[in-house]
């Protein structure tokens, strides 16, 4: 009998374990869904400095002194020359590629697919254990 009874404590204590990591998945998931929310229709410049942060251009391949070099006119070799010419070619291209990209709807997508993804997990892990547990408990209270 003791056995029995030590089997019950177990899985009541796994049962309620399950329960209560389902609903924080439920809890996680709803909250992060209500932030990204907030964040994209009430509170829209919470992201303003990442937005900046995206759009910061890549860098020169050179260093100050050799920009100052070009500004004063010295004379650069052929290779300088194209290295320069290669760079406002990607730089262009880097203005055309990130103007189309909106990085903020991007993040917000990520975070969604984890967001629902612990919701699905959750919602099913919560309601599947809770319902034994509740069925368990009316099955004893019947029996008593």
């Amino acid at each position: 009998m003791a056995g029995i009874k030590q089997h019950s404590l177990v899985r009541t204590i796994y049962l309620y374990i399950f329960a209560l990591l389902g609903l924080v998945f439920l809890i996680i998931g709803g909250v992060r869904f209500v932030d990204m929310g907030l964040k994209a229709f009430v509170f829209t410049k919470a992201e303003e400095e990442q937005r900046l942060g995206y759009r910061q251009p890549p860098m020169l391949p050179y260093s100050i002194e050799k920009i100052k070099k070009l500004q004063e006119n010295e004379i650069l070799s052929e290779e300088e020359k194209e290295i320069i010419s290669q760079w406002l070619k990607d730089y262009k291209e880097w203005q055309e590629k990130t103007s189309q990209i909106n990085y903020i709807d991007i993040r917000r997508h990520q975070e969604a697919s984890l967001s629902l993804a612990m919701i699905l997990i959750g919602l099913p892990l919560y309601l599947y254990h809770w319902g034994i547990i509740k069925r368990e408990t009316r099955n004893q209270e019947e029996k008593q």
